[in-house]
């Protein structure tokens, strides 16, 4: 007879694969974050814990089993052990009112926390217990709530509808921890917002989770949020600027493919997590978790000499500090503005044909075509040049995917956004030497350390360095060029796609 199968999976497993839009924490993963905290935390009856972006409660309930376990010789009572553990040290907000009901059915075994019947903890007086929900609304300022940033535009919506007004950011923690001191902050905050522009636009939100946590001021705080503030990410700069030269932050594992810590989910440029401890200072344990599952580990500081961003790949440090020291231009300088002559990617309104005089060739979205030249009103000093044009988007964002396609952009001829344009240059033959080193695994390698989502900006080409375009460039010869090693050579190969 054929046994039956009596696995039952966690609930939390399962929801955790259900949403691309506030993306829940599988319990597997939930349980690697927190074994980043100090042992010692688990033994620790004085502990506290936050978290402030609670949607299936799964922190909240491991934190809760491991004190269980670990308070058993202070508290050998299991009832008072757990009333005292869910009363005095484990606290939530969730993000919305959904959440905060899923989170205490997870945490307390009920949605209503003082459930005379269910409810694991015999403490509470009222049905909230220590996992809050309270209606929260955005402080509109021209147009953008001046807490989070959202436009008015998109969230300001009648009452009983998602606004996205998230409780922890906006100025509104509930009073029975407005003024308590937290060991322990630790959370998957919602990654982003539309922000009322086209095409689905959207803005990240997640920094401002990590800014009001630190706050208040925790010994250890610890979240997992998207891997592009590393090196990119609209409104970033300050969070990356103030992330990057804190060195606080003592343990960093960085996924590249997202989809290993939440299988089924997309997120663009992967997903990382982080340990700042308040009291500790020196350099990160950088964990890198490659695409195809390849694991390295250094410590290093979090922004190298002469850097602006993270450099993700642990073996890459090296080659870029061996380029740096030749101290040539980059060539950024010579990237122009995806607005360079001022027609947005949809533009059409052109002649699909045309031979007739005073008409100059458009690149554009998957066409071309040619328009009178007085209708150009910027960028005229580059219409008669030799440019090179790459696409604004390529790819994923995954320098082992991504394939740039240049195209000579000859003299009589522009482009709209939908490409990057660089140059000019003097020659033929010097746009042809342009697109050769383009087309190097070198060149790739280089961009795909700016490049962790499938835009291109002019800084995305910042570690890129220039080069003499009178003459052609192979990966043969760049290498002997910046002097590396069999290793590194064999690290750039394994790292970028074919050339073909």
């Amino acid at each position: 007879m054929k046994m039956q199968n009596n696995y039952n999976p966690d609930v939390l497993s399962c929801l955790a694969n259900l949403s691309n839009d506030e993306v829940f924490t599988p319990p597997k993963l939930a349980n690697e974050i927190l074994d980043l905290l100090p042992k010692e935390l688990w033994k620790n009856k004085n502990a506290t814990f936050l978290d402030p972006v609670s949607k299936s409660g799964v922190f909240l309930r491991e934190i809760a089993k491991r004190l269980i376990e670990g308070l058993q010789d202070e508290i050998p009572n299991l009832q008072k052990r757990i009333d005292h553990i869910y009363t005095k040290q484990i606290f939530g907000i969730g993000i919305t009112e959904m959440t905060s009901l899923l989170s205490r059915r997870s945490v307390y075994c009920t949605k209503e926390a003082n459930h005379e019947k269910y409810a694991i903890c015999m403490k509470f007086d009222d049905n909230q217990g220590n996992i809050f929900f309270d209606d929260t609304n955005h402080d509109w300022k021209n147009g953008r709530c001046s807490y989070c940033g959202a436009s008015q535009s998109e969230y300001d919506r009648e009452q009983g509808l998602e606004t996205h007004a998230y409780q922890f950011i906006h100025n509104n923690l509930p009073d029975k921890i407005k003024n308590m001191k937290f060991d322990v902050i630790i959370g998957n905050p919602p990654y982003q917002l539309s922000d009322g522009g086209a095409q689905a636009s959207a803005m990240p939100i997640y920094n401002k989770f990590v800014e009001q946590a630190k706050k208040l001021n925790p010994r250890y705080l610890t979240m997992i949020v998207p891997s592009r503030w590393f090196s990119g990410g609209k409104g970033l700069d300050g969070f990356r600027d103030e992330m990057l030269k804190d060195d606080r932050i003592r343990v960093m594992h960085d996924y590249h493919d997202a989809s290993e810590c939440f299988p089924g989910v997309e997120i663009k440029g992967g997903v990382c997590y982080f340990l700042w401890n308040r009291d500790d200072h020196g350099l990160c344990r950088v964990i890198s978790h490659e695409s195809d599952k390849k694991i390295t580990e250094t410590e290093r500081p979090l922004l190298e000499n002469n850097s602006e961003t993270f450099i993700r790949f642990n073996g890459a440090t090296n080659i870029l500090q061996k380029i740096k020291r030749q101290k040539e231009a980059s060539f950024s300088e010579i990237v122009r503005p995806a607005m360079t002559f001022g027609f947005r990617t949809f533009f059409k309104d052109f002649d699909s044909k045309t031979s007739k005089e005073n008409y100059i060739k458009v690149y554009a979205n998957r066409s071309q075509g040619f328009i009178k030249r007085e209708k150009l009103k910027q960028g005229q000093e580059f219409i008669d040049k030799w440019k090179v044009i790459v696409p604004e988007a390529i790819g994923v964002g995954d320098m082992k995917k991504d394939l740039l396609k240049p195209i000579i952009s000859e003299p009589g001829s522009i482009n709209t956004e939908t490409y990057i344009m660089n140059g000019p240059y003097r020659s033929q033959k010097e746009a042809i030497n342009v697109v050769r080193y383009i087309q190097t695994k070198f060149f790739h390698f280089l961009l795909g350390l700016r490049k962790n989502t499938q835009h291109t900006t002019r800084s995305t080409y910042s570690f890129i360095p220039m080069q003499d375009f009178s003459e052609p460039w192979t990966d043969e010869k760049l290498y002997k060029k910046y002097k590396l090693t069999k290793e590194e050579i064999e690290f750039i190969e394994s790292m970028i796609r074919p050339m073909n």
